[in-house]
């Protein structure tokens, strides 16, 4: 079942004594949160606390919140994980987060052969990478770029790959 709280990043450290606090993001973009008015201190929602500002500075977030305005309160908040929701998300044609296919089935392009089952997703800097485990009890590494993965489909539950050779079968 797929999760309707999904993790934005970590609190890190107070940014300056107003509150201001830098964010790791979990995304592939630092301003990704500007676009929500609120986060969650809670994988459930429980404790949703409003955006005043989100924004991209180098590789972090600088994120200001409502109730938060001193280097004090900041700092009761480093190492917090904060949440979104997803249904507030709004994602390009062809994006996905990485929640939504995990667990989905990789098959071959070509002949419908199902390859395996996506178990996790690594960025790296060129591309992420699938770790996909296989009917015979492998693991192989996919790289999620256009000339493998040829689409995602979260309707049907499935990614169609161009199976390149060496990518599923043993080296000789």
């Amino acid at each position: 079942m797929a999760k309707e709280f999904l993790e934005a990043g970590k609190i890190v450290a107070p940014h300056g004594l107003k509150g201001e606090m830098r964010l790791q993001p979990w995304s592939d973009d630092a301003s990704f949160l500007s676009s929500f008015e609120s986060v969650y201190l809670d994988k459930n929602g429980g404790e949703e606390i409003r955006i005043i500002s989100a924004k991209a500075h180098k590789n972090v977030c600088l994120l200001r919140l409502e109730g938060v305005d001193s280097i004090e309160k900041a700092e009761e908040l480093r190492n917090k994980i904060v949440y979104i929701k997803k249904s507030s998300a709004s994602l390009e044609d062809g994006s996905f987060f990485i929640d939504d296919i995990i667990g989905i089935a990789v098959v071959d392009e070509e002949n419908g052969e199902k390859l395996g089952t996506v178990t996790d997703v690594q960025p790296y800097p060129a591309n992420d990478v699938w770790f996909v485990d296989t009917p015979d009890n492998r693991q192989v590494l996919v790289p999620n770029i256009s000339a493998v993965i040829k689409k995602v489909s979260l309707e049907e539950k499935c990614a169609y790959i161009y199976k390149m050779k060496g990518l599923f079968e043993d080296a000789d």
